[in-house]
């Protein structure tokens, strides 16, 4: 019985919260929760308070794992900081530092696995959850060669559950808020199994707690990761809810689990041979999708999709299409928002939690740095969109469904933030894209865009996503080398 406790303990991974109720002006309460924290994922040895009175080395020494770990300043003090971030909901398995599979695990010694759904939650039709957990396998299988199929009897790789409470896996949950979820490492019996706590609300959007998003990560145990240490990854220890639809699998984790299993080889398709045609004008148009991100640059605007973008270079010139690692190769795809500083002759570029400053069409070389040095909470692992108010001398970021002002002359956060959006951009509750043209704000929100008056702080009129995009005078640029000045 010992020998299978200690399996499971050098197993399992689970995602557990702690009560948001201690206040963090209380420095008892403070000392006593982070002593529970630290022994639970750092292998605390010592009594926090009796390290207090005595200033017992360990005590810091285990601090400065944590907030190096998590990505916080390194000062071996309970500081607020490191507080906000041991309040955050996260997984229980110790943290490790980087990609690692579990102690003694080389993964799954197949390529092809099977799962099963046991039982379904009530919180979701059930075709909402078969959606949600085999996008989550795709998650996987996307960037390497296994497959997931789904068995509906009999007994499967993975089996999938909801429970509440004790559930017999010697890891009971603790009801709402609290444990999210649990899975275990590759292993025969109860090995890669992923258990969902039926006390929480789970869901296929914002409200309560994403299935897809928790449970892609989950099966990143249940294919024998562990946690990684960089804020933007899925395998990070904290929940941060990302809109599926917009999910793409971060490069830390592409290379964690590439580790394991290697790299998806995707066969090329034969090919007939086909008369030649003559060259057709590159589509250039979006009418019918969203941008990543939009900015403006010394008069120019920049759009932002995937791996490309668009540059109207003034309103009566051709627009250009081009890649974005042809400009920028250090800068990464996918790119999450941008803003132009003109007071300072910036361009910011965001993706997860770094950002790139740009002087013109060159990126400085101090790039990337951490978005936490504006001052954003650790809770915010991305922003959506970003302008800068060249009236108010305001930077404002927009998260989910809400937004941050940033004094760009005091370099802070403006306080009494974040605010909702609604409450002073009425008519928008969510912003993809932003940049400022004149007198007006310009937002996206997918195939719509909005301008708003900055003077009367209202909608004034409704365009469609590429409106700025001149379809009619559109030439094969992206086929020209053009000069990047």
């Amino acid at each position: 019985m010992k020998n299978l406790l200690l399996v499971l303990l050098l197993s399992v991974a689970y995602c557990s919260a702690f009560p948001s109720e201690s206040s963090k002006g209380n420095e008892e309460n403070d000392a006593k929760f982070a002593e529970e924290y630290l022994k639970t994922y750092y292998n605390l040895k010592t009594d926090i308070r009796q390290s207090r009175k005595r200033g017992d080395s360990p005590l810091v020494q285990k601090i400065k794992e944590m907030q190096q770990f998590l990505g916080l300043t390194v000062t071996g003090r309970l500081d607020s900081d490191t507080m906000e971030v041991m309040h955050q909901p996260r997984c229980g398995f110790i943290d490790v530092g980087e990609f690692s599979t579990f102690p003694g695990n080389k993964g799954w010694n197949k390529r092809d696995l099977t799962y099963r759904i046991l039982n379904y939650t009530p919180d979701m039709p059930n075709a909402e959850v078969d959606v949600a957990i085999q996008r989550a396998f795709k998650v996987w299988s996307d960037v390497t060669p296994l497959t997931f199929t789904r068995v509906y009897e009999g007994t499967s790789d993975i089996e999938i559950s909801f429970a509440a409470q004790v559930h017999n896996d010697f890891y009971p949950f603790d009801g709402p808020h609290g444990t999210l979820a649990h899975a275990f490492a590759p292993s025969s019996g109860i090995g890669g199994d992923a258990h969902f706590d039926e006390d929480e609300t789970w869901t296929s959007g914002s409200n309560g707690y994403n299935l897809f998003i928790v449970a892609a990560h989950e099966f990143g145990h249940s294919l024998g990761l562990l946690h990684s240490s960089d804020p933007s990854a899925l395998m990070y220890p904290t929940y941060h809810y990302t809109d599926p639809s917009e999910f793409n699998l971060p490069e830390d984790d592409v290379n964690g689990i590439q580790s394991l299993y290697g790299a998806r080889i995707t066969p090329v398709e034969p090919t007939v041979p086909e008369k030649p045609r003559e060259p057709s004008t590159p589509s250039t148009c979006l009418p019918s999708t969203s941008f990543d991100a939009v900015t403006t640059l010394r008069g120019e605007i920049l759009f932002f999709k995937e791996r490309s973008f668009w540059r109207q270079i003034s309103p009566n010139s051709e627009v250009e299409r081009h890649l974005i690692s042809t400009f920028w190769p250090s800068l990464p795809n996918h790119i999450h928002a941008a803003y132009e500083y003109q007071d300072g002759d910036q361009v910011r570029i965001f993706k997860g939690v770094k950002y790139w400053t740009m002087r013109g069409f060159e990126i400085t070389t101090d790039s990337p740095k951490s978005i936490y040095d504006f001052g954003f909470p650790r809770t915010v692992r991305r922003v959506d969109a970003a302008v800068y108010d060249t009236i108010s001398k305001k930077t404002y970021f927009f998260v989910n469904d809400n937004y941050w002002s940033y004094d760009e002359q005091k370099q802070t956060m403006d306080s009494g933030f974040p605010k909702k959006i609604v409450d002073n951009f009425p008519g928008l509750t969510k912003v993809g894209a932003a940049f400022q043209k004149d007198k007006f704000l310009y937002f996206f929100d997918g195939h719509r865009q909005y301008e708003f008056s900055i003077a009367q702080k209202r909608v004034t009129r409704l365009l469609k996503n590429d409106s700025w995009i001149k379809c009619s005078s559109i030439k094969a640029n992206n086929l020209r080398k053009r000069s990047r000045n």
